[in-house]
């Protein structure tokens, strides 16, 4: 039996200090026979490798850790800046979470979209 006291999701940095407006660090999984889908709302994060790192561990635990600040919006080929230090803090956040099964971490898809929504897929592995 797991133990029911451990959070399901864990913040810390900016992420936990997000006011309300902004959703940084909001969690929503998906599941399929074969595969997990998760995304997480990272706004006030650009979309750069620098800026953002995201483990998957075979185990289901995904860390992802990164710099919020101003964004950068694309939006019908126009750029927008995206000012957030008066909605969201800046700085340095981890999200923390696990999925529901294990996983083959080399089989995962990322999309970091424009809306600053982070996009994965994940496959699972057969029991």
């Amino acid at each position: 039996m797991e133990n029911q006291d451990k959070p399901v999701v864990v913040l810390t940095g900016t992420a936990k200090e997000g006011k309300a407006g902004l959703p940084l660090g909001t969690v929503d999984i998906g599941c399929s026979e074969n595969a997990y889908l998760f995304r997480v709302g990272l706004p006030g994060v650009r979309r750069n490798a620098r800026d953002l790192k995201c483990d998957i561990h075979a185990d289901g635990r995904v860390h992802i850790e990164g710099v919020a600040g101003d964004a950068r919006i694309v939006k019908d080929k126009s750029a927008y800046d995206m000012k957030v230090k008066q909605l969201c803090p800046s700085g340095p956040f981890t999200i923390t979470f696990d999925l529901p099964g294990p996983v083959d971490p080399r089989l995962s898809f990322f999309n970091f979209r424009g809306d600053g929504i982070l996009e994965v897929v994940v496959l699972s592995k057969s029991p």
